[in-house]
């Protein structure tokens, strides 16, 4: 994946996180992932595009970035959130599954 804001390549999630990240549906302007973690999962460093992630479970994500920073995420069932292109290695911190749908915005052709 690149991110058109600093054009650094980062690894995709579908295939370094294929444990976590399903890919469910793909056309040229989205691409949609079920993801799942169990408790204590995690994934490496990886990166999206903008986008923009449905909670359908609780659970207490950690997501760690390339500066080292990190930062602890409880997440509810039907929360929306939007999220800026960029990298980040994640993991479970809580005690329950998390299921979630994540859908990454593919640049609009010109």
């Amino acid at each position: 994946m690149t991110s058109e804001k600093n054009k650094t390549v980062w690894p995709d999630p579908a295939k370094v996180a294929a444990d976590v990240y399903k890919m469910v549906m793909e056309n040229d302007r989205v691409r949609v992932f079920e993801v799942r973690f169990k408790p204590g999962q995690k994934t490496v460093m990886h990166g999206h595009p903008d986008h923009v992630a449905y909670v359908f479970d609780r659970f207490t994500l950690n997501l760690k970035f390339p500066n080292g920073n990190n930062q602890d995420i409880p997440l509810k069932a039907g929360q929306v959130l939007w999220i800026d292109a960029g990298p980040h290695a994640a993991q479970n911190t809580g005690t329950t599954d998390g299921y979630a749908l994540v859908i990454e915005l593919k640049e609009p052709k010109k």
